[in-house]
């Protein structure tokens, strides 16, 4: 085996073999996207959970980037325990393994690109397998072709430790309040707990405007789902506590099906006789505050998390108060608005940008492809909720 190789491998911690390139503040060299390029359509409603649609006229050409889903269900893209031996095929279809040094670790995998196209992981992807489900950390993105490199991850199945199977998509994007905890805070233990409690928004919603009480008449401060319903799945049906069992329990499941059902039926009715502007995007809010938001460069890119995406917000939605409130189109339209405070960046030289910043409860999020030009392949803008 070429020793160059293994010696990469064995610096697989290592980010500054990787080119990456870290940056506590300064001004941004691209210029954000402005409101005036997207159009928020009416709001899309059902209980505590409000939808509106972000559309546009443009939108970039983003066939070239392999998705995490498609990457691992064709074999391109290979996800393997820190410390396992990785198997990479060479052009001449030759197989290499390479062997990783020391043990696996709750927080970094390692990953391979073997395909032709630059690969787009978002926050908050889940993978199963290994020793235990992971979720992606951050958004980033994977030069195709490229040398094993190491993953950042947070764990989502906290009382698993063991041999299981080789990592695959898990089709699913966890719920607002645990990417939260991934994203922003970068907490294994705020993780650990927004997997358990469902929302880690505060229990207590905000009075309705032009009123003295909370909510608004007729409106429910119960969850759907409960903090005892969900400890009673995690006992009953997800002994390790994994993401994916918590929530498709009997207990969880049926609710998010309800709503996921709905607002997708209601989503498709809106946005159905679009002529010349596309979704890309939404902005999502939780009773009466605008609290999320997913846009991508394109109208495909969109597509290709959408389903996985408002199962996710639903997820979050169960374990809200049931508060009947609708956000106000202007308070969505603020989570359009390009965002100034502290910013931090990291980089991979001609292949990616990523960069977050934050004012006062607000963090924006944006992943830039950097070759052969420079787009926002995604932008996420969050409220935080503890």
């Amino acid at each position: 085996m070429d020793r160059s190789l293994l010696n990469l491998f064995g610096s697989v911690l290592g980010l500054t073999a990787l080119g990456f390139v870290w940056s506590g503040g300064g001004s941004s060299a691209i210029p954000p996207k402005s409101e005036g390029d997207w159009r928020l359509l009416d709001p899309i409603s059902y209980e505590n959970l409000t939808i509106f649609p972000v559309v546009s006229t443009g939108g970039y050409d983003t066939s070239n980037f392999l998705t995490l889903e498609e990457g691992l269900s064709s074999g391109e893209v290979i996800v393997r325990e820190l410390g396992a031996e990785t198997l990479i095929r060479n052009r001449d279809s030759n197989r290499q393994y390479l062997p990783g040094p020391g043990g696996a670790s709750v927080n970094q995998l390692v990953l391979l690109n073997r395909s032709k196209r630059p690969l787009l992981l978002l926050s908050g992807e889940l993978v199963s397998g290994g020793k235990q489900d992971r979720i992606i950390a951050k958004d980033r993105l994977v030069a195709p072709g490229s040398d094993p490199l190491p993953l950042n991850v947070f764990c989502v199945e906290h009382g698993r430790w063991s041999a299981g199977t080789q990592f695959n998509a898990a089709n699913t994007i966890v719920h607002p309040s645990v990417r939260e905890q991934a994203a922003d805070k970068k907490s294994q233990s705020a993780v650990w707990e927004a997997v358990a409690v469902g929302s880690m928004a505060a229990a207590t919603p905000r009075p309705a405007a032009g009123s003295g009480s909370a909510g608004t008449a007729g409106s429910s401060t119960t969850p759907r789902v409960s903090q005892s319903e969900l400890s009673a799945a995690i006992r009953e049906e997800a002994p390790t506590e994994s993401y994916a069992k918590i929530y498709a329990s009997r207990r969880v499941g049926a609710s998010v099906d309800v709503l996921v059902e709905e607002i997708q039926r209601r989503f498709r009715k809106e946005t159905s006789g679009l002529k010349g502007e596309r979704v890309v995007g939404v902005v999502v809010a939780y009773g009466g505050e605008v609290a999320w938001s997913d846009i991508f460069a394109s109208g495909d890119l969109f597509n290709a998390y959408w389903n996985k995406l408002v199962r996710s917000y639903a997820i979050e939605a169960v374990a809200r108060p049931r508060l009947r409130e609708v956000a106000s189109h202007d308070d969505a339209r603020e989570f359009l608005q390009p965002l100034k405070g502290r910013e931090q960046t990291e980089s991979e030289p001609g292949v990616y940008r990523w960069r977050e910043i934050s004012a006062g409860p607000i963090s924006q999020i944006e992943l830039d492809s950097l070759e052969p030009k420079v787009i926002t392949i995604h932008r996420l803008v969050l409220r935080r909720s503890s």
